[in-house]
């Protein structure tokens, strides 16, 4: 039988780290606004260093998001970063720019590398390629369904990860888009955020009762999906396919919701393992979810079970 996948939440905080470990989460990503995109929260080395120790106290992962587009101003700073990261004992780092994965052969080789392109980690060539050159591990594209992720399996030399749930990234920018447009409008944004606080969407004329959520940080303007992945149902057949990561989107969510979903998808995994042949899906764990899910926000299977034309 092959190994139980680690269950992956980012986490913003401590405080959010510790709710998502107790919660059934064993691994664990974090990092900086400055070096990482679409965290939860920003943490700087020494609250990096604390979550690392708290992680591993409770024998679980730390990996560190390293997937900002990197600037010829960033390059300058990467290599005392990672060599911190590899100080304070990190596990991994996800990156998609290769100045990433030469700065940590270079200045912490001891620090794994999971390759994280976004919508481009589609085939098992190109995710070889990258083991080949250091990765331990893709993140595969969560525009692939089914079929690509559990057939794409076997012919892997690294480990695989993918989202089971939560909201995606659907689009990035790094110009100030909602600012410029609430100042067109005449609204005024000095001194307010357009943060993750914020709580601001978009509507489309067409399909008005979807909301996306949008937000500005340092790295520019981010909309996100306006329905949330939740893959609880057909969990089995990606343990079945021996996925190494899954990983729950605690993005824009309140940690009371990820602690409701990362507990149920453990308990889900765990009573997989318990007995796979006799493995039944639960209803009241889907119930469990939707008891908390924002009535705005549709579960899906994303496209899991949908043919992407790229």
């Amino acid at each position: 039988m092959t190994h139980t996948p680690e269950l992956l939440a980012p986490a913003g905080s401590l405080e959010e780290a510790q709710a998502y470990l107790k919660a059934g989460a064993n691994a664990l990503l974090v990092g900086e606004d400055r070096y990482g995109m679409r965290l939860p929260g920003s943490m700087n080395l020494d609250h990096i260093a604390q979550t690392v120790e708290l992680a591993h106290r409770q024998g679980a992962k730390l990996y560190v998001s390293l997937n900002n587009l990197m600037t010829n101003e960033l390059l300058e700073e990467l290599p005392h970063y990672v060599k911190q990261l590899g100080r304070i004992g990190v596990d991994a780092v996800e990156f998609n720019d290769p100045s990433v994965l030469k700065a940590v052969k270079t200045c912490a080789p001891d620090i794994r590398l999971h390759w994280n392109a976004e919508m481009t980690s589609t085939n098992f060539s190109t995710s070889n390629y990258w083991g080949r050159k250091g990765a331990a591990r893709v993140i595969l594209a969560r525009e692939l369904n089914m079929d690509e992720i559990t057939e794409m399996k076997p012919s892997l030399q690294i480990e695989a990860q993918v989202q089971v749930h939560g909201m995606t990234n659907i689009y990035h920018s790094k110009r100030q888009l909602v600012k410029s447009y609430m100042a067109h409008q005449g609204r005024p944004v000095d001194g307010d955020s357009l943060g993750k606080e914020r709580g601001l969407f978009l509507v489309e004329a067409e399909r008005a009762e979807e909301k996306f959520p949008i937000y500005e940080d340092i790295n520019g303007t981010h909309i996100m999906s306006s329905d949330d992945i939740c893959i609880l149902e057909d969990l089995h057949v990606l343990l079945e396919a021996g996925l190494d990561s899954l990983k729950v989107e605690t993005l824009l969510k309140s940690v009371s919701y990820n602690e409701v979903v990362l507990h149920t998808f453990r308990q889900a995994i765990d009573t997989y393992y318990t007995d796979p042949e006799h493995y039944e899906f639960q209803e009241a764990w889907m119930e469990r979810i939707r008891s908390v899910q924002d009535p705005e926000r549709e579960l899906s299977f994303g496209f899991f079970y949908k043919e992407q034309v790229y």
